[in-house]
């Protein structure tokens, strides 16, 4: 897979959605070739308690699934149900489409949806099947975008296999967020491990995807992840983290000791372009100081992880389905 680092998944809040996690590994098409990537991320989770049933306003469908509430992100479901407990809950799109995904109601006063997750499950294949997040059609030079997944609205994966299997849900672009959180988590972790296990948890504060149409979808929309889009000054931006687990040196000391001087820790940079003009979709936790950006995105420690992606609404916005 052309990602970085990580495995990532990815949640967002409901209504006026304040932040986007979103763990992802670097994504990397190199003129019709694939850098490999090492997955090392899950984005933002919390423990699954409360995985059916609900207060009043729920729909009830068995004591074995999620409930149903009318709402379009977890920061809805917390604000307006008064939700408390971290697990896998129904939302519904703008448009009526429901779906599963996971809701972090801890983090940073809770109300984070997962959206995505990036997870390696081949480290030596390169643009083969699985690499949904690169490109499952081999190394071709006329496919420089490879699937385009970071830009399109296609689906695919559960919420509950996110750290065994690549994940997005509509979260990704239906819902207006303004910041994103990601996760650290081992690969094939079970959902009720997902923050125990995790070895780095972060979120943004800066309210930037506001500047990018809310989600990562307009994001990727203004720095489309292309082979040859353009040069390595040609990055996208790079925003500052506060750390929920982990620190700046720790992030450091994922990496060797060789790549330790290619990247400043502490941010998440989107769209960075290496001297070779291939494009990486997101170096979770650092910001690359120079053209070596696969140093940053490949040469980590953490080689087992999957990253989770997760954003966040500001504000509770009136019901939108009947």
């Amino acid at each position: 897979m052309p990602f970085g680092m990580l495995s990532v998944f990815v949640l967002l809040s409901s209504s006026a959605m304040k932040h986007l996690v979103v763990v992802v590994l670097s994504l990397s098409l190199t003129g019709g070739g694939c850098i490999s990537v090492d997955p090392d991320l899950l984005i933002e989770i919390h423990n699954t308690n409360n995985l059916s049933g609900g207060p009043s306003g729920a729909t009830s469908v068995s004591k074995n699934e999620p409930a149903r509430y009318n709402v379009q992100s977890c920061k809805q479901l917390k604000d307006k149900y008064n939700i408390k407990d971290d697990g896998i809950y129904y939302l519904t799109t703008a448009s009526g489409t429901e779906y599963q995904t996971f809701c972090d109601m801890t983090t940073a006063g809770g109300g984070w949806t997962l959206v995505a997750s990036m997870h390696e499950n081949n480290m030596y294949g390169k643009c083969t099947a699985g690499d949904r997040w690169t490109s499952q059609q081999g190394n071709n030079i006329n496919n420089p975008g490879g699937d385009g997944n970071w830009e399109n609205t296609a689906t695919f994966g559960t919420a509950e296999g996110a750290t065994s299997d690549d994940f997005k849900n509509p979260g990704y672009y239906d819902i207006m967020a303004e910041d994103m959180s990601v996760w650290h988590v081992p690969n094939r972790a079970q959902l009720q491990t997902w923050r125990i296990t995790s070895i780095l948890r972060y979120h943004t504060e800066a309210k930037f995807l506001a500047q990018y149409g809310g989600n990562l979808h307009g994001l990727f929309k203004h720095y489309p992840v292309r082979y040859g889009v353009g040069n390595c000054k040609d990055k996208g931006p790079s925003i500052p983290v506060e750390y929920d687990l982990g620190t700046k040196d720790t992030t450091k000391m994922f990496y060797g000791p060789s790549s330790r001087g290619e990247f400043e820790p502490g941010f998440i940079t989107f769209r960075a372009i290496n001297a070779e003009r291939a494009a990486l979709a997101i170096c979770s936790g650092v910001k690359p100081t120079g053209c070596n950006n696969e140093h940053v995105s490949k040469a980590t420690a953490t080689q087992k992880c999957t990253r989770l992606v997760f954003q966040w609404q500001s504000s509770v916005e009136t019901d939108h389905v009947t």
